[in-house]
């Protein structure tokens, strides 16, 4: 288990990463808005003490998470069928909303993390699927 203080949360899809991030010390929170760059998302990232980010499992993939953690910061995939939404949340649903509660889950240490695998092991997957 990885000792971090501030937890990221990211809304990812193909063409924009909405990001939270979350002190659990202070309360203290953070938000900002990318382009589809990890280099500009981990820049942001390290500006924060201990950070780890996490982002929901999904038709975007793995590249995120490879990328970030290969630019130094940790990064975790959730999966989302273990994520628990409370129900009155589920009719006011944005990009904002979803990175918050993200990196909650994450400073809580509620999130369950998925396996990510390397980019030959995703590439035969997609493979196998095509087929």
């Amino acid at each position: 288990m990885s000792n971090y203080v501030t937890a990221i949360g990211l809304d990812v899809h193909a063409r924009s990463i909405s990001a939270c991030a979350f002190d659990p010390m202070t309360g203290e929170v953070s938000r900002a808005r990318f382009g589809y760059d990890p280099a500009s998302v981990a820049e942001w990232a390290l500006g924060f003490e201990s950070p780890k980010a996490v982002y929901e499992s999904g038709p975007t993939g793995f590249h995120l998470c490879r990328a970030l953690r290969a630019l130094g910061v940790d990064c975790a995939v959730g999966a989302v069928s273990k994520m628990h939404r409370p129900a009155a949340d589920r009719g006011r649903k944005n990009d904002r909303r979803d990175a918050e509660w993200l990196a909650r889950l994450l400073a809580c240490r509620n999130v369950v993390e998925v396996w990510v695998p390397d980019e030959r092991t995703e590439a035969a997957r997609d493979l196998s699927r095509a087929l």
